[in-house]
């Protein structure tokens, strides 16, 4: 090169949509000494053909709530509507694409104006050649100039292709070949070839009275509509991305389909909830099997997947109603032309006279059909991306070819088709935008290599030593297995500037129960922020655990759980914000639901994602599917500890005590092993004993797994203490009961100022299996003067309840407890956790001499699953209330 100042200049090939969000990016992240050149004939920024139309009657297929440009900002677009267009307009509304086109544009424009940012060219000219040269690029534009870049994107996206028209028609002016920049004549009959979402706008836009549009096309399909209000997505069959074949995918999809037709009533929502698999399953097939799926499925998937707007739909069906339109089914055999007319014959043998043949056929996908990528494909810079569409790239975004990796040349938008399958709309080209941008930010900041990721792709700025140790760590936390902190101190031992280890041991820590060392570990990652360039997923997790930690719960619940929603493939958030077996969670009952169901888009048929599923399942008392989704994980995943719960307490609400007993003792002798808070199981295990009312063996599970001598932390609060405090007030273990042994081990604040209203439900049981009155009129005090409600409205009157039980005043503790068991879903945890509240309410009630009372409360649970432990007590409460009511029985 001739000079420098290629080091400091990407260019940016292509000012559509896509295009112009990459520049977007890069004008914002880089400073004023680079430049950014945004290189297109067009005269238009950020349209292309999808936002090129003038006619507003031309709506976006996605409703505006989806439409945002920035994805960390889903509400941008809706946002920007309210004050560019319609102070009115809804999240629902579908917006006009002229309107997206010029929100588009003014994104740039906004950035440009920034003085500190890198500055704007907006170049006029079309791209002819790049090629290699030094560590850069020479770009060749149709007028000879050629222009130095450190980094190329292309940004091209697909143009239409003619190669369907007879030779007779390809030659004739009247051969509409791009609608979005030819003119449709204003008189005579049309015939449009394509009926997909082009068609549609354009036979709204010439339809007139008198005119007839025909339309042609192999298949006659036309794009669905969308429905409002819409169904919620449902979640992929378990297993999906695991399903070989062409053959056995299209059988698996449509029976999934059928079944969410036939739960919900709605299609769509089956077609919606495949989104986050789509590209995993187009990568799965085999080559054949894609070009099978091209020829015999991809219409059918696309008129299903890319819906009109319902506002375009009824416009369209105003149109054919009237007569104007008429389909046909066919192709094009043959065309004369005549002076007055396009004189085509249809392969039927249909005979049309029209004043124009419209390409409604949509852009073609593969290099043959763009010059530019066919010039750099006989290079070698690009090659056919799989199926022969597009071009191909790795994950990230880099284009294969014969240039080395550090060289950063990029791609975005349908190029990446034949890679992707789904990378046309706008939720796919908003996330290739930023990465793209953030990949060539990079490299112009001299990093020429790719930071390793974690197992769902969330950059991890460190080196990949280091990577190696956090990876492992995280699996073994999502596997529920030791060794997590373990880990992630080898993955700091190797890299004491990583950021993300330090702050993923310093929300552990704190979670888990720990007093000393999350703080040290905090204070190591703010110490290492700060010598280092940070990915904003690992500048938004540092920012929330350091709110989570310093503040108050409800402040760092919220922080938390908003750096969820931003991220929700952040597997390690998820697991502290979602009550699991390791971590009580920020959200409860529905709101639990709500947050794991709204995961679904990002984690498809994922193993760990479908454990935590069949657990929210479970809670919702949807067994058979709760079993299905943990069987699904532990046949990918045998160690799978979410799975395992979710299981378990399959077994234990449905009553199958004896066959979840065995199959939980075999899944401990195996992999409990391994398993962190494997107490927890044996703690299930020892459910189903008390369950089936076998004291003793609940007695030797307990000094066998349960003792604090191979329990500690937390979990000697909320299995080991519960479980004896369920004893205790279940009348199966009233003698010896080792408590003492219990509250010496448990962590001091979880009985004093626990962090969380689970943990001090745990905790207040333990003190009260203590006889403590004193201990939980103490932690009554401090729960009532929390900013927490829940703290102040269930967690406060819960001890009350207990001291009253303590204290043996037995119809004050039985109101106060009744008033606690109808409100305590926000404590968090299970409810066959909770239930120990419920076991005190029902003792409480015998001991007041209220065995009707009691039985009631049995008699509900006893509907619900079997126990012999349930059904002895109900005839022991019974029998007293009535010994009581004739005077043989006195208390």
């Amino acid at each position: 090169m001739g000079t420098n100042e290629g080091d400091c200049r990407v260019v940016v090939v292509g000012a559509g949509a896509g295009g112009t969000l990459v520049a977007t990016h890069l004008v914002t992240a880089l400073s004023s000494r680079f430049r950014v050149e945004l290189v297109d004939p067009d005269p238009a920024t950020g349209r292309g053909p999808a936002y090129s139309t003038t006619d507003e009657r031309h709506l976006l297929n996605v409703p505006a709530s989806g439409m945002s440009a920035f994805p960390r900002d889903p509400e941008h677009f809706l946002r920007w509507l309210r004050r560019h267009h319609d102070p009115g307009f809804q999240p629902h509304d579908f917006a006009p694409r002229a309107v997206f086109g010029r929100y588009v544009e003014s994104l740039l424009t906004t950035a440009a104006e920034f003085p500190g940012n890198a500055r704007l060219v907006r170049r006029h000219a079309e791209v002819v050649d790049i090629a290699g040269s030094g560590t850069g690029f020479v770009v060749e534009l149709a007028d000879g100039e050629r222009v130095e870049a450190r980094a190329v994107v292309l940004a091209t996206g697909s143009r239409p292709g003619t190669h369907w028209a007879p030779e007779e028609l390809a030659t004739d002016p009247r051969l509409v070949a791009d609608p979005w920049t030819q003119g449709i004549p204003e008189d005579g009959d049309v015939l449009m070839l394509g009926s997909g979402l082009t068609m549609v706008d354009l036979a709204i836009s010439a339809d007139r009275p008198g005119r007839t549009v025909h339309v042609v096309s192999r298949t006659d399909a036309v794009p669905q509509r969308h429905v409002l209000p819409t169904t919620p997505p449902v979640p992929p069959p378990p297993g999906v991305t695991r399903v070989q074949g062409v053959d056995r995918l299209r059988s698996t999809l449509l029976r999934h389909v059928e079944e969410t037709v036939a739960s919900t009533g709605d299609w769509r929502a089956a077609i919606d909830g495949l989104r986050p698999v789509t590209a995993q399953l187009w990568r799965g097939l085999p080559e054949a099997d894609k070009r099978r799926f091209l020829a015999e499925d991809a219409r059918t998937w696309d008129v299903h997947r890319h819906r009109m707007a319902p506002a375009t739909h009824a416009r369209f069906e105003a149109v054919a109603s009237s007569g104007r339109l008429q389909r046909h089914r066919g192709t094009i055999a043959a065309v004369r032309a005549s002076e007055e007319s396009l004189h085509v014959t249809l392969d039927d043998g249909t005979e049309l006279a029209v004043a124009a043949v419209v390409n409604c056929t949509g852009p073609v996908g593969s290099i043959a059909a763009d010059p530019l990528l066919t010039r750099l494909a006989r290079a070698g810079l690009v090659r056919p991306g799989p199926a022969g569409l597009g071009i191909d790239t790795s994950d990230d975004g880099r284009v294969l070819g014969t240039l080395p990796e550090t060289r950063p040349f990029l791609a975005i938008g349908s190029l990446r088709r034949g890679n992707l399958w789904e990378s046309t709309a706008m939720p796919e080209i908003r996330e290739q935008a930023y990465d793209v941008a953030r990949v060539v930010t990079r490299s112009l900041h001299g990093e020429s290599r790719r930071r390793p990721v974690d197992p769902y792709g969330l950059t991890l700025s460190t080196h990949r030593r280091a990577a190696r140790r956090y990876n492992a760590a995280l699996g073994r936390l999502l596997r529920l297995q030791d060794g997590v902190e373990e880990g992630l101190t080898e993955a700091v031992a190797a890299d004491p500037g990583f950021v993300q280890a330090h702050a993923a041991l310093a929300l552990l820590g704190h979670e888990w129960g720990a007093t000393t060392h999350w703080r040290a570990s905090l204070r190591a990652a703010h110490r290492a922020a700060s010598e280092r360039h940070l990915d904003d997923r690992e500048s938004s997790f540092l920012d929330a655990v350091t709110t989570r930690l310093r503040s108050d719960e409800p402040t760092g619940a919220a922080a938390l759980l908003r750096h969820v929603r931003l991220f929700p493939r952040d597997a390690l958030a998820v697991s502290v914000a979602v009550p699991t077996v390791a971590f009580g969670g920020l959200t409860s009952g529905s709101q639990t639901a709500e947050l794991v169901e709204s995961l679904g888009r990002s984690y498809g048929d994922d193993w760990w994602y479908a454990g935590q599923l069949a657990f929210v399942r479970q809670d919702q008392e949807r067994w058979g599917e709760a079993e299905e989704l943990s069987s699904y994980a532990l046949s990918v995943e045998p160690s799978s500890g979410h799975a395992v719960h979710a299981r378990a307490h399959v077994f234990y609400e449905t009553g199958e005590h004896a066959a979840g007993l065995s199959w939980l003792d075999e899944w401990i002798r195996t992999r409990g092993p391994e398993a962190n808070h494997r107490s927890h199981f044996s703690w299930h295990a020892a459910l189903h004993e008390l369950m089936q009312d076998d004291v003793e063996a609940v007695r030797r599970r307990y000094h066998r797994e349960l003792a604090p001598s191979v329990v500690g932390g937390s979990r000697v609060v909320v299995d080991s203490g519960a479980l004896l405090w369920r004893g205790r007030v279940t009348g199966t273990w009233t003698d010896d009961l080792p408590v003492g042994e219990v509250r010496a081990a448990a962590p001091r604040e979880w009985l004093a100022a626990p962090p969380t209203p689970f943990a001090a439900m745990h905790g207040a049981v333990l003190l009260a299996a203590d006889g403590d009155a004193a201990a939980l009129a103490g932690l009554a005090r401090h729960a009532s003067r929390s900013e927490d409600p829940v703290f102040r409205d269930v967690v406060a009157p819960l001890c009350a309840g207990l001291v009253s039980v303590v204290e043996e005043r037995w119809d004050v503790a039985a109101a106060t407890l009744a008033r606690v068991v109808a409100t305590m879903d926000p404590l968090g945890g299970s409810k066959a956790q909770r239930e120990v509240v419920e076991d005190t309410l029902v003792h409480a009630l015998a001991m007041a001499g209220r065995g009707a009372e009691a039985a009631t409360v049995l008699d509900a649970r006893l509907s619900r699953r079997s126990s012999a432990l349930d059904a002895r007590r109900r005839a022991v409460v019974v029998g007293a209330s009535a010994g009581t009511s004739t005077g043989r029985v006195s208390r």
